[in-house]
């Protein structure tokens, strides 16, 4: 008998609602349950009341706390410290490039963003088996 899918809770930053309503739609075509917050002191909240989250996707230009500021404070926390964290940006500029990975960033990719590049970017960071991936994402 197949096993069903074990479902990864991902949670995605990003202040513009069509950014991420794209990402979850993608992403919960796979294995991921995705939830939504649009700006930094959401998604500290929802990370701090979620101890399931498996992955983060961030945007660097949100209101209250941008991206770069909420991956700080994550890899500061021994909790969320080994949590995969991609960085999502408009702003393509080698300062924020730089200053993500070093604070720990597992990717960063520039919008425009291809949903399939991120979707195999999450699968890969989770773990998910190539087998489990629609025909789609290979």
């Amino acid at each position: 008998m197949v096993q069903p899918l074990q479902r990864i809770h991902v949670l995605v930053a990003d202040d513009e609602p069509h950014i991420g309503r794209i990402i979850k739609m993608k992403l919960e075509q796979g294995p991921f349950d995705v939830t939504l917050a649009y700006d930094g002191r959401e998604a500290l909240d929802d990370m701090a009341s979620d101890p399931d989250i498996a992955l983060v996707v961030l945007d660097v230009m949100m209101p209250h706390m941008n991206g770069l500021d909420v991956l700080a404070r994550l890899r500061e926390d021994d909790r969320w410290r080994s949590v995969p964290c991609i960085v999502l940006t408009a702003a393509g500029q080698e300062q924020h490039h730089k200053q993500a990975m070093a604070l720990g960033a597992s990717d960063f990719l520039t919008k425009p963003f291809s949903p399939k590049k991120l979707y195999a970017r999450a699968a890969e960071l989770t773990g998910v088996p190539s087998e489990e991936l629609g025909a789609s994402e290979r």
